[in-house]
């Protein structure tokens, strides 16, 4: 055998290096991850993430090159996903008229010093509604029992405290009570069709998400994990005209 023939018979070192990570993503019954890796580069993992998910996974820039060891087997996106990185943030879109479960719009894996990802970096708002109001007096303690019980009496009051949002309407139309959650929230609402749904119904401390399925199936909430606090804050509103399948405005 000729010196060439022999070289040819040579092993690629490339291709027969062996790999440093395994990741499984399977989805039934649930969305779950399995993942073996042995000082893997985060940034790899993340990017075969995203491939499988068909998610945008962002890795910090001081993470890129880390060398992640980990092995889990079949857990469910975000206990998976704190495995991965010190802080993790996931975006989503919740469809409160559908029974499926959010999607996952942007997933954020950072070191424990970076700073929250920009509140825009997956969701984006090209339009907003406004609400036009005369004199309020929203957020000032009423100074008499006279105006106690006149702000008491109000068709419309929303209040947002400790994560928790406190909603009492009667007989207001959906969209200026969408819109009046949306300004105590500091969160953009856009209002896609003229509806003339009317909300009755009065809510105490619950979650932004349980607020939205009791008022009306057509709205799509917009929110963020932060997953390292067991935190999730609201991003924005969306009021979707019913006859389209979905509504547009997060980054793709």
């Amino acid at each position: 055998m000729t010196p060439a023939a022999k070289e040819s018979k040579a092993p690629d070192a490339k291709n027969t290096a062996k790999p440093t990570f395994k990741l499984i993503v399977s989805t039934k019954p649930l969305l779950n991850l399995s993942l073996k890796a042995e000082k893997a580069k985060i940034s790899e993992v993340a990017a075969e993430l995203a491939k499988k998910l068909k998610t945008p996974v962002f890795v910090g820039q001081s993470l890129q090159n880390e060398p992640m060891s980990v092995e889990f087997s079949e857990l469910t996106l975000e206990p998976a996903l704190q495995l991965m990185a010190p802080n993790v943030y996931v975006d989503y879109e919740v469809d409160i008229g559908s029974s499926g479960p959010p999607r996952a719009l942007g997933i954020f894996l950072y070191d424990a010093d970076q700073g929250e990802p920009p509140l825009s970096a997956a969701v984006m708002s090209n339009t907003q509604s406004m609400l036009v109001e005369g004199d309020t007096e929203d957020g000032v303690e009423p100074a008499t029992e006279e105006a106690r019980k006149k702000l008491e009496e109000q068709p419309l009051r929303v209040q947002f405290e400790n994560n928790r949002l406190s909603l009492k309407s009667k007989k207001q139309p959906l969209t200026v009570v969408l819109l009046k959650i949306g300004e105590e929230l500091g969160i953009p609402v856009d209002i896609q069709f003229p509806s003339t749904d009317v909300v009755d119904v009065e809510l105490s401390k619950v979650f932004v998400e349980d607020a939205m399925r009791r008022l009306s199936p057509n709205i799509k909430l917009f929110l963020r994990a932060d997953l390292t606090r067991s935190e999730r804050r609201a991003l924005r509103l969306v009021l979707a005209d019913p006859a389209k399948a979905s509504a547009t405005g997060f980054a793709k």
